[in-house]
């Protein structure tokens, strides 16, 4: 059976508009990726512990852990975009298309960069709100301990 040429341009796609699925490791490695299987699972931790926040406050801080591994995965495929989408064309085939050597190149073009800045511009994005966001709550809590504590 032959493997499938690999395009890098779709995994830039995969990586920036999927983040967290896992899709653009499935697409490299298949459906046994490891990596894939880790994201797609931090993911559904995610978004299961925002439901939680949500619906009962007492359980927050499990929450947040979930959270985190949700917010994890989706910076980790948006910076598997950012590090595959810049690497030269010719290690990509190397490493990803060994069985189409000479019949077919890659050529990623200026749709692999503008995936790659927008990776970039939206991962920065989103840990700078989430850091926000995670600090602000430390803080709001930080106040109420004391205030339990004055009393």
């Amino acid at each position: 059976m032959s493997t499938p040429f690999r395009s890098k341009l779709m995994f830039s796609a995969l990586g920036l508009f999927l983040p967290g699925t896992g899709f653009n490791c499935f697409y490299l490695l298949g459906i046994k990726s490891f990596w894939g299987w880790i994201q797609l699972t931090s993911l559904i931790a995610g978004i299961l512990g925002f439901l939680l926040l949500g619906t009962s406050p007492e359980s927050s801080a499990a929450a947040w852990v979930l959270i985190v591994l949700g917010f994890i995965a989706l910076e980790a495929s948006w910076l598997s975009t950012i590090v595959f989408g810049l690497r030269p064309d010719e290690k990509w085939d190397a490493q990803f298309n060994a069985s189409f050597q000479g019949k077919q190149k890659t050529e990623s073009g200026w749709p692999v960069v503008i995936c790659v800045i927008l990776s970039l511009v939206i991962g920065a994005g989103a840990m700078m709100s989430f850091l926000a966001i995670g600090f602000e709550q430390f803080f709001i809590y930080q106040i109420e301990e004391a205030k339990k504590l004055s009393q």
